[in-house]
């Protein structure tokens, strides 16, 4: 986050996000206590900052007809694991890669499939990239919920972004 700050205002953006990444400038707006511009503004800068990564739908990967979800525990040298990290993404079935630190066991690979055939398949191709698998196990559910550093804090001083973003606002 080098140079971006954030303050109640962006924490009650993040969280509005969080709970419903699916709302509108405006309704994001009410519920902050801010204007749509200023919603629009904090959310270009967030995004430019870095701060926010993407908007990704939440999957049922067994609802999806992908039965098998799997997380593999690997090991790779870490002088290697930046450059490995886009191959291991391109393997059909790898939906999330978790850089760790440390030597041993430093990566998980989670993958999903419809049959064992295919879980030994992209665990197959895994090792051929030079992942050394230590442990697979199966995950039968992933639950997220909002930070709650990013609860909104009551009385945010909204009106000093609006002087302070450049943006010109509608007076009329």
């Amino acid at each position: 986050m080098d140079g971006i700050q954030i303050d109640d205002v962006d924490r009650s953006i993040l969280h509005q996000l969080q709970l419903n990444a699916r709302q509108t400038d405006t309704e994001i707006a009410e519920k902050v206590d801010v204007t749509s511009t200023t919603v629009r503004n904090r959310l270009d800068k967030l995004e430019d900052g870095g701060v926010i990564r993407g908007y990704r739908p939440e999957i049922n990967y067994e609802q999806a007809g992908y039965p098998l979800h799997v997380m593999f525990v690997c090991t790779v040298n870490p002088n290697k694991l930046d450059s490995m990290t886009e191959e291991i993404l391109d393997v059909r079935g790898v939906v999330t890669t978790r850089d760790l630190l440390g030597g041993e066991r430093n990566v998980h690979v989670e993958v999903v499939a419809d049959t064992v055939g295919e879980i030994e398949e992209i665990r197959n191709e895994l090792a051929d990239l030079g992942l050394t698998i230590n442990s697979s196990e199966i995950i039968s559910e992933t639950r997220v919920q909002p930070w709650d550093h990013f609860y909104p804090r009551p009385g945010p001083d909204a009106r000093q972004d609006e002087i302070d973003d450049g943006s010109v606002t509608d007076q009329g």
